[in-house]
């Protein structure tokens, strides 16, 4: 598909190591709204955080992304099966799967193409669930320099479908029956305990600061370090990182 968007693919082994694992929580949550746990699909893996998350909750997750490079760091338990394939053309068998789950990474489908996907793979009476999260939250100070960061430095590198998750999903198309809404239905964090470097390695990770350094040719991260640094101490000091998640759920 030549429409596929590898916004990743340059900074996977960073988007490995130091992208966030969503909570336990929430797999709880979508084990639960399902009839059936014997397959799993994980679409646009990535390096595999919620294929494993799933791992404890299903007989077998399949975990794809068009990313070949992606998939070469992913890792997860023997009942995850990694292979790269588009969103809308998994190779999957028709009515196989109870759960599809997509990690902050819809915004980036053709939604017509997997939508009619999702149809023919999910059992009756399956889970569809994505789910995205915007900027983290450390402390006020550190939080208005990586808003800024966000907005003026890298704000122009975003992709337009960054907008998408700035609405938290709200205003994606999501042609299913609708259920557990955000606004009404449990509230999900992730969060961490991180070091300086680990925030630093974070932010390297972000799709726009790929897109400055490959525009500019250098690295946008060093107009903040000084000041990030100030903020946060001493730098090994480790501080909670939270980052609120926003999902839709439906059902075929």
């Amino acid at each position: 598909m030549s429409d596929f968007k590898d916004h990743f693919s340059t900074q996977s082994k960073g988007y490995g190591k130091f992208r966030p694992s969503y909570p336990e929580a929430l797999y709880h949550y979508l084990a639960d709204l399902c009839q059936g746990h014997e397959r799993a699909w994980d679409c646009a893996t990535g390096t595999g955080q919620a294929a494993r998350g799933l791992s404890g909750f299903f007989d077998h997750v399949v975990a794809t992304d068009g990313s070949a490079e992606q998939i070469s760091q992913a890792a997860g338990p023997d009942n995850v099966s990694f292979r790269t394939a588009f969103a809308a053309q998994s190779g999957l068998e028709p009515e196989s799967i109870d759960l599809i789950t997509v990690a902050q990474a819809l915004h980036w489908f053709d939604l017509e193409a997997f939508y009619q996907e999702v149809r023919r793979v999910l059992k009756p009476g399956g889970i569809l669930a994505v789910w995205c999260y915007n900027l983290l939250k450390i402390d006020e100070e550190i939080d208005l320099i990586i808003t800024r960061f966000d907005q003026d430095i890298v704000g122009e590198y975003w992709p337009p479908e960054r907008q998408l998750v700035r609405n938290d999903y709200a205003t994606m198309a999501f042609p299913f029956e609708e259920i557990g809404e955000a606004d009404s239905g449990p509230k999900f964090n992730m969060a961490s305990m991180w070091a300086l470097d680990d925030l630093i390695g974070y932010l390297a990770t972000w799709s726009s600061v790929a897109a400055y350094k490959a525009a500019l040719g250098h690295d946008p991260l060093h107009q903040i370090t000084e000041e990030l640094t100030a903020a946060w101490g001493a730098p090994r000091d480790k501080k909670r990182v939270i980052w609120p998640l926003s999902y839709r759920i439906g059902r075929r």
